[in-house]
């Protein structure tokens, strides 16, 4: 079957309350967006002004104030602050409550959430097979009753999960580098990546890699959902555009810059002391909005077709509503959905 073009919103848990974010996220619905995808994190990025909402009773309570709105996790991590069974639970319990509509976004962590609660943080390695046996775990509990595992890093004696999603929760994997995205392509649903990289990225490892692991699955490119989480400032004053980006500037880090960071307080320290030009480096900043249209293009050239739109600023209403009336209509003449 072919998968269809999806165009979602990002609800930035770690910029809103969780109240206000509901809020945003069943305006996202009313605007035409397909799709509301959150971030699971123990801690945000900026400790003045940061926000921190667990992600699981969150999409239970956007689930009962919306009505057909796909929503997910993009991502959340079951193999340190949480034990997968516990994650097979949480999201067996959503999907029998909103059956078709929830979706499992995981990925292999980081030390900003995890550290924090005396949790040791491995090498690369080992929070990849972490992964691989989390997600084993999960859907095993899905499938089956009495579940007795013992894997390297998890254990379960005759555990059984009585209430089952009643139609099949799909998982998707979050990666950025080249053995997590061989593994989305293996065994998950989706693959999760983010824009605003060099395109060497994508197109030299990432989705190479998700062709080596359909190929080694023995699926096809229809079998995998490819969301990318799009960052866009749009606003009609290019300036506010451009300053929006500041309270997202931590994600203009290098990976060396921010190795190992797990104190938010430090975070935004090196976050702040970057000029503004940086700070917007990895965003599409512009007042046009065919301009917008053109540069998201680009990725769907690559082949994703699951795009989940990210605006930074801080009046979210804003940014839903010129973004779901200038911009939605442009993509959807274009490539349905």
């Amino acid at each position: 079957m072919t998968i269809p073009f999806r165009f979602g919103y990002k609800a930035s848990a770690e910029q809103f309350g969780p109240a206000e974010l509901l809020e945003y996220g069943v305006l996202a619905e009313q605007a035409g967006f397909d799709s509301i995808f959150v971030s699971d994190h123990f801690q945000p990025w900026n400790h003045e002004g940061g926000h921190a909402p667990a992600a699981m009773p969150w999409l239970g309570a956007l689930g009962a104030r919306t009505e057909k709105i796909i929503m997910g996790t993009s991502v959340l991590t079951p193999s340190f602050r949480y034990h997968p069974g516990v994650v097979a639970q949480a999201f067996g319990t959503l999907g029998a409550l909103f059956p078709g509509r929830v979706i499992l976004g995981v990925g292999s962590g980081e030390a900003l959430n995890e550290v924090v609660l005396g949790l040791p943080w491995p090498e690369m390695k080992e929070r990849f097979a972490r992964l691989k046996e989390a997600i084993t775990i999960i859907e095993t509990l899905w499938t089956e009753d009495r579940v007795t595992y013992e894997g390297q890093f998890f254990r379960t004696q005759d555990a059984t999960i009585y209430d089952k999603p009643t139609t099949p929760v799909p998982i998707y994997i979050g990666a950025s580098g080249p053995a997590a995205t061989r593994l989305a392509g293996r065994m998950a649903d989706g693959f999760i990546t983010t824009s605003g990289k060099k395109r060497e990225l994508y197109t030299d490892t990432l989705l190479p890699a998700l062709a080596e692991g359909i190929e080694k699955g023995g699926r096809t490119a229809d079998d995998v959902d490819t969301l990318m989480e799009m960052k866009v400032s749009f606003d009609h004053d290019r300036e506010r555009a451009l300053q929006d980006t500041r309270y997202w500037a931590p994600l203009a880090l290098t990976p060396e810059e921010k190795m190992g960071v797990e104190d938010p307080i430090e975070m935004q320290r090196l976050a702040d002391a970057l000029p503004i030009e940086r700070a917007a480096s990895r965003w599409i900043v512009s007042t046009d909005p065919d301009e917008h249209v053109a540069r998201i293009n680009e990725y769907i050239d690559l082949g994703f077709k699951h795009l989940v739109f990210h605006g930074p600023g801080a009046d979210q209403r804003r940014f839903i509503e010129l973004y779901g009336a200038e911009v939605l209509p442009r993509l959807r003449a274009q490539h349905g959905g």
